[in-house]
Protein backbone atom coordinates (compact mmCIF):
# COMPACT_ATOMS: atom_id res chain seq x y z
CA UNK A 1 0.00 0.00 0.00
CA UNK A 2 1.70 3.13 -1.27
CA UNK A 3 0.69 6.63 1.08
CA UNK A 4 1.84 9.78 0.16
CA UNK A 5 2.47 12.39 2.75
CA UNK A 6 1.16 15.92 2.42
CA UNK A 7 2.12 18.88 4.67
CA UNK A 8 0.01 21.54 5.44
CA UNK A 9 0.34 23.35 2.22
CA UNK A 10 -0.34 20.40 0.50
CA UNK A 11 3.04 19.77 -0.72
CA UNK A 12 3.96 16.23 -1.00
CA UNK A 13 6.44 15.42 1.19
CA UNK A 14 7.26 11.97 1.86
CA UNK A 15 6.12 8.68 0.50
CA UNK A 16 6.03 5.33 2.42
CA UNK A 17 5.70 2.53 -0.63
CA UNK A 18 5.29 -0.53 1.58
CA UNK A 19 3.50 1.17 4.10
CA UNK A 20 5.93 0.59 6.53
CA UNK A 21 9.40 2.47 6.00
CA UNK A 22 9.03 6.93 4.69
CA UNK A 23 11.23 8.29 2.79
CA UNK A 24 11.46 11.61 1.57
CA UNK A 25 11.32 12.57 -2.15
CA UNK A 26 15.27 13.38 -2.01
CA UNK A 27 15.36 9.27 -1.01
CA UNK A 28 16.56 9.77 2.41
CA UNK A 29 14.36 7.27 4.58
CA UNK A 30 13.40 9.41 7.87
CA UNK A 31 10.95 7.40 9.93
CA UNK A 32 9.11 4.04 10.33
CA UNK A 33 5.58 3.18 11.22
CA UNK A 34 5.31 0.45 13.71
CA UNK A 35 1.29 0.05 14.28
CA UNK A 36 -0.12 3.80 14.79
CA UNK A 37 3.36 4.79 15.92
CA UNK A 38 5.60 6.90 13.85
CA UNK A 39 9.54 6.26 14.81
CA UNK A 40 12.82 7.81 13.81
CA UNK A 41 15.49 5.69 13.10
CA UNK A 42 17.33 6.80 15.92
CA UNK A 43 14.35 5.23 18.08
CA UNK A 44 12.44 8.20 19.27
CA UNK A 45 8.49 8.21 18.62
CA UNK A 46 7.79 11.11 16.58
CA UNK A 47 4.30 10.81 16.14
CA UNK A 48 0.87 8.66 15.09
CA UNK A 49 -0.66 7.45 12.24
CA UNK A 50 -4.03 7.17 12.46
CA UNK A 51 -7.39 7.74 9.93
CA UNK A 52 -4.66 8.81 7.02
CA UNK A 53 -3.30 11.27 8.91
CA UNK A 54 0.43 11.86 10.61
CA UNK A 55 0.14 13.60 13.89
CA UNK A 56 2.69 15.11 16.15
CA UNK A 57 3.24 13.92 19.99
CA UNK A 58 0.19 16.47 20.72
CA UNK A 59 -2.50 15.11 18.55
CA UNK A 60 -1.47 17.96 16.05
CA UNK A 61 -1.88 17.02 12.35
CA UNK A 62 1.34 17.37 10.51
CA UNK A 63 0.52 15.22 7.61
CA UNK A 64 -2.36 14.11 5.87
CA UNK A 65 -2.52 11.12 2.96
CA UNK A 66 -5.21 10.44 0.25
CA UNK A 67 -7.73 8.84 2.52
CA UNK A 68 -7.10 11.01 5.44
CA UNK A 69 -10.82 11.36 7.37
CA UNK A 70 -11.49 14.06 9.75
CA UNK A 71 -8.86 16.58 11.09
CA UNK A 72 -8.53 19.87 9.94
CA UNK A 73 -9.28 21.05 6.66
CA UNK A 74 -7.41 19.48 3.90
CA UNK A 75 -5.60 21.98 1.55
CA UNK A 76 -5.77 21.36 -2.22
CA UNK A 77 -2.71 19.00 -3.04
CA UNK A 78 -0.01 20.20 -5.21
CA UNK A 79 1.70 17.39 -7.76
CA UNK A 80 4.15 15.00 -6.68
CA UNK A 81 8.25 15.72 -7.46
CA UNK A 82 9.52 12.89 -8.75
CA UNK A 83 11.15 10.16 -6.34
CA UNK A 84 14.99 9.97 -6.13
CA UNK A 85 16.50 6.81 -5.75
CA UNK A 86 16.55 5.38 -2.66
CA UNK A 87 19.33 5.45 -0.15
CA UNK A 88 19.70 2.69 2.00
CA UNK A 89 17.87 2.71 5.48
CA UNK A 90 20.15 2.73 8.94
CA UNK A 91 20.06 0.30 11.42
CA UNK A 92 16.82 0.54 14.11
CA UNK A 93 17.88 1.87 16.93
CA UNK A 94 16.04 0.89 20.04
CA UNK A 95 12.45 2.10 20.05
CA UNK A 96 11.56 4.94 22.75
CA UNK A 97 8.92 4.03 24.82
CA UNK A 98 5.59 5.26 23.33
CA UNK A 99 3.94 8.19 25.15
CA UNK A 100 0.46 8.33 25.79
CA UNK A 101 -2.01 8.89 23.15
CA UNK A 102 -3.04 12.56 23.12
CA UNK A 103 -6.15 13.92 22.34
CA UNK A 104 -6.92 14.24 18.38
CA UNK A 105 -6.62 17.75 17.26
CA UNK A 106 -8.30 20.00 14.53
CA UNK A 107 -5.44 22.17 14.22
CA UNK A 108 -1.83 21.54 12.04
CA UNK A 109 1.80 21.48 14.14
CA UNK A 110 4.12 23.58 13.66
CA UNK A 111 6.64 21.10 12.60
CA UNK A 112 4.77 20.29 9.23
CA UNK A 113 7.36 19.53 6.48
CA UNK A 114 10.81 17.69 6.36
CA UNK A 115 11.69 19.45 9.65
CA UNK A 116 8.96 16.92 11.60
CA UNK A 117 10.63 13.82 10.89
CA UNK A 118 14.47 15.72 12.14
CA UNK A 119 12.99 16.44 16.10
Amino acid sequence: MELTFYDSKGRPIAYAEDGTYIYLFSGKPVAYLDNESVYSFSGKHVGRFRNGWIRDNNGQCVFFSENATGGPMKPMKMMKTMKSMKQIKPMKSMKEMRPMRSMDSLSWSELSGEQFFET
